[in-house]
C-alpha cells in the first residue's frame, strides 16, 4: 500500500491515486497550475479579450431575444457571473435552470432574488422526477461513488439542448480556474456523460424505461454542438480576478443572496453525497479539492484549510434526520439505504465503459490545447 502523503503547497493528499510529488513534497497540480495558468494571468489582456468575446455575443444576439443562456443553479459562480453579465456587460441572458428534484429552500430563494431584482427572465425546466429516482437508485445499487453523476447530466444536457433547440449561440458557463482549479480523481468522478457506462448501469439496476430523461454524450456535447451547431461555451469567470468571499459580499448587499455552508450545497442530494456518503462509504473528502483550489488563488491559506479539514464535512447531530430525509425522498427506508452503504465498494472499471475511448479523445484534444479535464 501507498505510505500516505499530503502536498506541501496545498492539502491534496494520497487519496487520489494518481497524484505524484516532487522533491519538494509539492504536488503535480499545483505545479500545474504554476506552470500553465500563472504565466498567463495577465488580466490587462484577459479584460480585452473577455470584452471581445462579449462584443460579439451582442452583435450574434442582435434581434434576438436573448443574446446568451446561463444555467443557474442558485451556487455563488452561477450567480456572480450572473451579475456581471447583465450589470457590467450588458448582455441579455435568458436564465435556464434544471430542477432535478433536489433544490435546498436556500438555493430557490438565491435564484428568484436574483432574478426578480434584474428583470430577468428565468426558464426551468423540471426533470421527470420518476427517472431521476430510478437512476440514482440504480448508482446507489451499482455500489459506485458517481451517484451525483444524475443530477450533473441532467443538468448540463438539459442547458445544450436548450440551446441547440432554440439558436442560442452563447452558454455562459460559471466554471473558472480561481476556485475549481484542482481536478477530482477519476476513481471518485467518473464521466457522467459515459454511455456504455450509463447504459450497463441502468441495464442491470434500473426497470424505469427513461424516456424522457436528457441523457448526452461527451461526444455529442464536445464535437457535435461546439464544432457543428457552433454552441459555444464561455467562462466568463477566468478572465477576470474571481474572488469568491467579495463575490459573496457584493450578492449579499446588492441581492439578499444568501451564501451556502459550502460549495455545491445548494442541492440537498449533494450535500448528502459530498459531506457524508463520500467520505464515510469510500474515504474520499471533495473539500481536499475545493479547498486546494482557493489555496491557489489565494483565497485560502493552508493552514485554515488543514484545520477545516480536521473537523467532519457533515453535522453529527442532524446526519440522521438527513439521510432519513434521502431516504424518504427516493421511496426507500432508511434500513435500505443503509444496506447500499454497506455493499462491496465498485467503481467504473467494474461495468462496462468506454473509458479508452473518452481517455484517447481526451488526449489528443489536451495535446491541441482545446480541452482541459476536470477530472483524472
Amino acid at each position: 500500500m501507498r505510505e500516505y502523503q499530503v502536498c506541501t503547497n496545498c492539502v491534496l493528499d494520497t487519496s487520489d491515486p494518481h497524484i505524484s510529488f516532487d522533491e519538494n513534497g509539492v504536488c503535480d497540480l499545483c505545479n500545474d497550475y504554476k506552470n500553465t495558468v500563472e504565466p498567463n494571468l495577465d488580466y490587462k489582456k484577459l479584460k480585452d479579450e473577455l470584452y471581445r468575446t462579449v462584443d460579439k455575443i451582442k452583435s450574434d444576439g442582435r434581434n434576438r431575444d436573448f443574446d446568451c443562456l446561463i444555467g443557474m443553479s442558485g451556487g455563488i459562480d452561477s450567480s456572480y457571473m450572473l451579475h456581471l453579465a447583465v450589470e457590467e456587460f450588458g448582455l441579455r441572458p435568458l436564465v435556464f435552470h434544471v430542477d432535478g428534484g433536489w433544490n435546498s429552500e436556500l438555493g430557490v430563494h438565491n435564484i428568484q432574488v436574483m432574478v426578480d431584482k434584474l428583470g430577468l427572465d428565468l426558464y426551468t425546466e423540471v426533470i421527470n422526477w420518476e427517472e431521476m429516482k430510478a437512476f440514482q437508485l440504480a448508482l446507489f445499487k451499482a455500489g459506485v461513488p458517481y451517484l451525483d453523476n444524475v443530477q450533473d447530466l441532467a443538468f448540463v444536457t438539459a442547458v445544450d439542448n436548450y440551446a441547440n433547440k432554440y439558436h442560442i449561440r452563447y452558454i455562459l458557463n460559471g466554471g473558472n480556474y480561481s476556485s475549481e482549479f484542482m481536478s477530482y480523481p477519476l476513481k471518485y468522478y467518473y464521466y457522467g456523460t459515459d454511455m456504455r457506462f450509463i447504459k450497463d448501469i441502468l441495464r442491470k439496476f434500473c426497470d424505469n424505461k427513461m424516456e424522457t430523461y436528457p441523457f448526452g454524450s461527451v461526444f455529442r456535447r464536445k464535437i457535435w454542438l461546439k464544432y457543428i451547431k457552433r454552441v459555444n461555451t464561455f467562462k466568463m469567470l477566468n478572465y477576470i480576478p474571481y474572488n469568491v468571499e467579495n463575490a459573496k459580499k457584493l450578492l449579499n448587499e446588492e441581492y439578499g443572496w444568501k451564501p451556502y455552508p459550502r460549495k455545491h450545497y445548494e442541492s440537498r442530494f449533494t450535500k448528502f453525497v459530498e459531506s457524508y456518503w463520500m467520505p464515510e462509504r469510500f474515504g474520499y473528502d471533495p473539500r481536499r479539492v475545493q479547498y486546494s483550489s482557493l489555496i491557489l488563488s489565494g483565497q485560502m491559506t493552508r493552514e485554515d484549510a488543514l484545520e477545516k479539514l480536521s473537523h467532519k464535512p457533515y453535522d453529527e447531530e442532524t446526519i440522521k434526520d438527513e439521510f432519513k430525509y434521502i431516504a424518504t425522498k427516493l421511496g426507500i427506508t432508511v434500513d435500505e439505504l443503509q444496506s447500499y452503504f454497506e455493499l462491496p465498494k465498485k467503481f467504473y472499471w467494474d461495468y462496462k465503459n468506454g473509458m479508452y475511448v473518452i481517455d484517447s479523445a481526451r488526449k489528443i484534444a489536451r495535446a491541441l490545447g482545446i480541452y482541459r479535464a476536470q477530472i483524472r
